[in-house]
């Protein structure tokens, strides 16, 4: 369930794990057939300027949020997107039907990726020449130099984009096992093995986690040859204790992984692998280095994702003596419902209060914080070992790059 962040709602970046757990497969937002008009009929909508005003609104608003995010090539083009769906344009065609989507459903995202499918398949060589993830260079200077050739591609793969529009963004990004593996080297005890399970999957990238290198300045931590280097991995210097804990363990062991997801997606098939390459933004070649790499490992040792529930997936687990079991997850719990949640916050419980220290359990999560914390869409990751009170550690921008020690903020 690790997804892509959108512009956000009240619970933070949206669109993620098949947008939201009660979408089946082939739905698009509100469960949607996006092939129809909403009365039914096949075809363009006759009128839908005010409902159109509003898909033009949310692409502006992902506009601005893929730039805060260093995607200035993805700003760009959803500005031109936004003046092309308000002038009833190709893109304004594509995203027919789907006026009365919410920001959560990440619609800008999903055209974007869609695509970028197309770019990284190579039935849009106009616009490849302006992505850099094919080989493209991107002109900072002129961001919006490829919008002809973008809104051709839409104009001319109108089928191959509305079903994309089906698909809920999946990126499965590995940045965030900076926060936590950081969390995981907070609880471990010093030489026990650990036994992962991780809620909302995805493709099961970040249960290799192991395997991945963390570098920040003269500190690192994992294999050194590793295929999966994140860099820059804190903003600053990694706190005292982390590089105390690093060194206490300089080799993690996972003795099991496991992961759960409603709709997890194969690394190793080529429509999985697409879907996770899509999503990641063309001009951020840290991301897409990452993915590579992660993709590689995942494909000597495939990761073993469960397609089901995280409560009924928490129910199968149990503490076991001589090993550390972890449960951990980053950016999925807003799209699971709340009586789904309540049951897993029963099974972490249960799993808390059976531990001991010869059976040790911890929990850990990287996500927003929620409403009425002041502290609008900030990402933090919160540890609890045991049945101890939950700490949090660190933040870090949605993709978990760079990391930084958590301070409280006031209005």
């Amino acid at each position: 369930m690790t997804d892509e962040p959108s512009t956000g709602s009240s619970t933070g970046p949206g669109a993620g794990p098949g947008a939201g757990p009660g979408a089946g497969p082939g739905a698009g937002p509100a469960g949607r057939d996006p092939s129809r008009r909403p009365d039914g009929q096949p075809g363009r909508q006759r009128d839908r300027q005010p409902s159109r005003a509003r898909t033009a609104e949310l692409a502006g608003q992902q506009a601005a949020a893929c730039e805060r995010l260093g995607s200035p090539l993805y700003g760009a083009l959803l500005r031109r997107v936004a003046e092309d769906v308000t002038a009833g344009g190709p893109c304004a065609e594509a995203l027919a039907g789907y006026e009365d989507a919410s920001d959560a459903d990440a619609l800008a995202l999903r055209l974007l990726g869609g695509v970028h499918a197309l770019v990284l398949t190579g039935r849009a060589p106009g616009l490849a020449a302006h992505y850099p993830s094919a080989g493209g260079r991107f002109d900072p200077l002129r961001p919006d130099v490829g919008w002809p050739a973008f809104r051709a591609t839409v104009r001319d793969n109108l089928p191959w984009v509305r079903d994309w529009l089906t698909r809920p963004p999946q990126t499965n990004e590995v940045g965030r096992a900076v926060l936590l593996v950081t969390g995981l080297l907070r609880v471990l005890p010093a030489g026990l093995p650990v036994r992962l399970f991780e809620l909302g999957a995805s493709a099961g990238l970040n249960l290799l986690a192991d395997r991945f290198r963390y570098t920040a300045g003269p500190f690192g931590h994992g294999p050194a040859d590793s295929p999966v280097v994140l860099r820059e991995a804190w903003q600053d210097a990694p706190p005292d204790w982390l590089r105390q804990a690093a060194g206490a363990t300089p080799a993690l062991v996972f003795a099991e992984r496991h992961g759960c997801d409603l709709r997890p997606i194969d690394p190793a098939s080529p429509d999985g692998a697409l879907a996770l390459r899509a999503y990641v933004w063309p001009d951020q070649p840290g991301r897409t280095a990452r993915l590579a790499g992660a993709l590689a490992l995942a494909a000597k040792q495939p990761p073993d994702v469960r397609p089901i529930g995280a409560a009924a997936f928490l129910r199968e687990v149990t503490v076991q003596p001589g090993a550390l079991t972890v449960v951990w997850h980053s950016i999925m719990r807003q799209y699971v419902p709340e009586d789904e949640w309540a049951a897993v916050e029963q099974e972490l419980t249960r799993l808390a209060e059976s531990s001991s220290p010869a059976a040790p359990f911890a929990y850990l999560a990287f996500e927003p914080l929620r409403p009425g914390t002041g502290a609008g869409h900030r990402f933090v990751l919160t540890v609890r070992a045991g049945t101890g009170a939950p700490e949090v550690l660190a933040e870090a921008p949605p993709h978990g790059l760079p990391a930084r020690p958590y301070e409280e903020r006031r209005r």
